[in-house]
C-alpha cells in the first residue's frame, strides 16, 4: 500500500491492536498482578489467570475471592502498571519515513489518559508524535467526530490518513470527514474480533494492509 507524504500530510494512528497487540498489554498486567499476589510462585498464578481470561471468566473477581482482597486493587494495577509491550515490526520505520518526508503524526485512541500515555511511553514513540487525542482527556470516544476534528484543529493539513483496526468504531468518523481510512488486518490476536459484523460501507476502510512492511511511504 502506498502513502504519498509531504508537509501537507497528516497520518493518524489508532493505538491498541494497531501499533502493538493489546493482548500483550493484558499479559503484562496479569504478570504484574501475579507477581504482587504470589511473589514466590507467580508463574503458576499467571498461567491460571490467562487461562481464565481465555475462558471468559472474570479474572479480577477470581483473584479477589481467592486471596480475600479488594477487586478494585487489581483493576487499578491493571490500568496503571508499567506495560511491557513492543511495537509491531515496521512501525518505527514508517514513523521515521513520515517525518523525513515532512509529514506529521497523530494518535487518536480511546481509553484512560494514564494508561494510554504509559503505553506510548513504553513503545518509545512519543518523540515522533505531533498530537495525541485520548478519549478521557477530551470527554468523547470514537466514533465521535470531535476526536478527529481535534486533530484537524491541531494539525492543519490537506490530506489526512487514519490507520486503525476496529471496524465497529474506527472508520466511521474519518470516512465522514473525507479522510483516507486504512485498516490493519487482524493478525489473529486482536482483542476485538467482530469486524465481520460491520461490513456496511460507512464502517469499511478505503484500503487494507497486512503488516507495516506492507506500507510504502513515498
Amino acid at each position: 500500500m502506498d502513502i504519498k507524504v509531504n508537509e501537507n500530510t497528516v497520518v493518524v494512528f489508532d493505538l491498541d491492536d494497531t501499533l502493538y497487540n493489546e493482548l500483550d498489554f493484558l499479559k503484562s498486567a496479569y504478570k504484574s498482578i501475579a507477581r504482587y499476589v504470589e511473589p514466590n510462585d507467580w508463574k503458576a498464578l499467571y498461567s491460571k489467570m490467562f487461562s481464565l481470561y481465555r475462558c471468559k471468566v472474570n479474572v479480577f473477581e477470581f483473584i479477589s475471592n481467592t486471596y480475600n482482597l479488594e477487586m478494585g486493587l487489581f483493576i487499578e494495577m491493571y490500568r496503571n502498571h508499567k506495560p511491557d509491550i513492543q511495537l509491531f515490526e515496521g512501525v518505527l520505520e514508517v514513523f521515521k519515513t513520515i517525518k523525513i518526508k515532512g509529514g506529521r503524526i497523530g494518535i487518536v485512541t480511546d481509553g484512560r489518559s494514564i494508561t494510554q500515555r504509559a503505553k506510548l511511553q513504553s513503545l518509545g514513540i512519543l518523540n515522533y508524535i505531533d498530537k495525541i487525542i485520548i478519549s478521557e482527556e477530551i470527554g468523547s470516544e470514537k466514533p465521535n467526530l470531535a476526536n478527529f476534528e481535534a486533530i484537524e484543529t491541531a494539525l492543519i493539513g490537506v490530506e489526512y490518513y487514519y490507520i486503525a483496526d476496529n471496524f465497529k468504531k474506527d472508520f466511521l468518523a474519518p470516512n465522514a470527514l473525507g479522510w483516507k481510512s486504512v485498516a490493519l488486518i487482524d493478525n489473529g490476536k486482536n482483542i476485538h474480533s467482530e469486524s465481520h459484523m460491520y461490513m456496511e460501507a460507512k464502517h469499511l476502510p478505503k484500503a487494507f494492509f497486512i503488516d507495516f512492511d506492507d506500507i510504502n511511504i513515498s
